[in-house]
């Protein structure tokens, strides 16, 4: 079969599987992520000390260990425990750890990098410590921080193709359904490389805009 049809036939099978599977999984995971990301953060910096342990053990432990594993504790191993949790569920609930952790070194490097007199000043102008987060730290951190998180972002959608060890049909996994029907992975793989390589690419254009757009709107106010 000439490669260009069978590319042609299969691509909209592909981007199907990427547009209701490996689209949505990116964006939910990414979004709890980041709330993980802000809460781990604020907890290793401003938690009372021995209290600092707990957001540390969680960035250590999947940090430390491999995406895969993580899917097979979390939806093989879970039910040894009692705790059955659909596929989609488990691939959510580990996409979303495992980036939290990353992405909350992100923050805390971006919080830790605001110089300590910005904290002064709020001080002297009897500003509360919410009140300098969301109005003095948080808008300079974001800043600081958007380069790696959207870094995160990426790493995350290329993640979402170990998702198939756990029966869910994503992009992979439709890729590899393919090649072993018609015996040919080596022009079905380099299709699914391509696919992933467009949807990188566009991240990679969209965060190249926000920081402009981020650096113009420090730069004005």
């Amino acid at each position: 079969m000439d490669t260009l049809q069978m590319w042609a036939d299969n691509l909209p099978r592909l981007l199907l599987a990427a547009l209701e599977v490996t689209v949505p999984l990116s964006l939910i995971s990414f979004a709890i992520a980041m709330v993980l990301a802000v809460i781990t953060a604020l907890g290793r910096l401003y938690l009372p000390g021995p209290l600092k342990v707990i957001p540390w053990l969680y960035v250590w432990i999947f940090r430390g260990t491999p995406m895969v594993v993580q899917l097979f504790i979390v939806f093989f191993g879970l039910p040894n425990l009692g705790i059955v949790l659909p596929a989609m569920t488990a691939a959510v609930v580990t996409l979303a750890l495992n980036t939290g952790a990353y992405a909350s070194e992100a923050v805390r490097a971006s919080i830790l990098s605001i110089p300590r007199g910005q904290f002064e000043a709020a001080q002297t102008l009897n500003l509360s410590r919410r009140t300098t987060f969301s109005k003095v730290v948080a808008p300079q951190a974001f800043r600081i921080a958007l380069p790696p998180l959207m870094n995160d972002f990426i790493d995350l959608v290329k993640g979402t193709s170990l998702v198939f060890a756990i029966t869910i049909t994503d992009l992979f996994q439709v890729g590899r359904q393919i090649a072993a029907a018609n015996f040919q992975p080596m022009a079905m793989y380099t299709l699914v490389a391509l696919i992933y390589l467009v949807i990188v690419s566009v991240l990679s254009l969209l965060q190249m805009v926000l920081e402009k757009k981020v650096s113009a709107h420090v730069r004005t106010s």
